[in-house]
């Protein structure tokens, strides 16, 4: 019986303001969809996508759709989020998210790295909510949020 993988971390959350606020975010990847990746932010709000995505990001830049990522130094990464609501950028250091990935790929291989949430028909991800309720971070800054699901 597979369980799902979950890395608790915090990020950056970058703003107009003079320090950016740190946030605890929950790295998600559940066994009935071993490609993707869905990070829990403050609120409620949920952002999925593949796990290629993430691994290429922390190497190079890259973007798919809504979604960008690029490394940041040898010790940090960005995440990019663009929706309705506005765009929210995150800065993690990379060894949670290296330490997640190592666990995904311990469990479930390196065959399921890319993927159907990934190569979708130009979009960069699922967007999904737990609650409806959730329409800014705690910062004040407009969250990445949507009441359905994108693929």
């Amino acid at each position: 019986m597979s369980l799902v993988i979950r890395e608790h971390a915090r990020a950056r959350l970058i703003t107009d303001g003079p320090d950016p606020r740190r946030i605890p975010v929950e790295l998600r990847c559940d066994p009935e969809d071993p490609r993707t990746v869905q990070i829990g932010l403050p609120g409620g709000v949920d952002w999925a996508f593949g796990r290629d995505l993430l691994e290429k990001g922390l190497r190079s830049p890259v973007t798919r759709g809504d979604i960008r990522v690029w490394p940041c130094g040898r010790a940090q990464l960005i995440l990019e989020l663009h929706s309705a609501d506005g765009v929210a950028v995150f800065q993690f250091d990379r060894a949670p998210l290296i330490r997640f990935l190592r666990r995904v790929h311990d469990q479930f291989g390196s065959s399921a790295g890319t993927g159907r949430a990934a190569s979708g028909a130009g979009t960069g991800g699922r967007v999904r909510t737990r609650t409806d309720a959730v329409s800014e971070t705690p910062a004040g800054t407009p969250a990445p949020a949507a009441s359905t699901t994108r693929t």
